[in-house]
């Protein structure tokens, strides 16, 4: 063999042994679970397991730039078309309900906008430690966005964990389920035998 030959294969050999010790992990998309500036800078939205289903995806509005109307009154999600919903702080409220995991490592569902009371289909992700994709669509009209983790705290920014002061609250139908008396939150109760 000659000299060029020899080399280029010794090359081609550290390449490949050098490539399969890479951490495959960082090739995986991210985790889509923290708290997220939303593109227009109008919000901050945490988004983590939901506590009624651990395989799927909740997001709360944590935070607002406006979180007060025209008279100086804290935003409450008027046009909810829940009644029931209508007069809860927009400051805290579940925009994410449950999206699910699909075969492609994506959260889809539907995401709520207390602005105008509307919820539209969306699919969110992470490819990158620092960006949740978040592709809304209405009809056959979508749009993506960019949203940038955060990890510092905006004043006014709600820190407690979900569902306790200080934090964001779950709809009814995403909340953790209570335990049944007598049972530990989380055991199995037996069947039939």
């Amino acid at each position: 063999m000659t000299p060029i030959v020899v080399r280029a294969a010794t090359a081609t050999l550290f390449a490949v042994a050098a490539f399969s010790c890479v951490d495959s992990s960082s090739a995986r998309a991210s985790e889509p679970f923290g708290t997220w500036l939303t593109e227009d800078g109008r919000a901050r939205v945490r988004t983590e397991r939901c506590k009624s289903e651990s395989t799927r995806l909740c997001g709360y509005v944590v935070w607002g730039s406006k979180p007060q109307d025209d008279n100086g009154k804290a935003k409450v999600d008027k046009y909810n078309p829940d009644p029931s919903k209508q007069t809860r702080l927009q400051l805290g409220h579940q925009m994410l309900p449950g999206l699910q995991p699909n075969g492609e490592g994506h959260y889809e569902g539907k995401i709520y906008n207390a602005d105008n009371g509307k919820s539209y289909d969306v699919t969110v992700w992470s490819d990158q430690p620092s960006v949740l994709t978040v592709k809304g669509c209405m009809l056959v009209f979508c749009a993506s966005q960019a949203w940038k983790r955060v990890e510092d705290v905006a004043p006014g920014q709600l820190q407690g964990a979900t569902d306790t002061a200080g934090g964001p609250r779950s709809d009814p139908e995403w909340a953790a389920k209570p335990a049944a008396k007598g049972r530990p939150a989380g055991t199995a109760t037996p069947g039939p035998r």
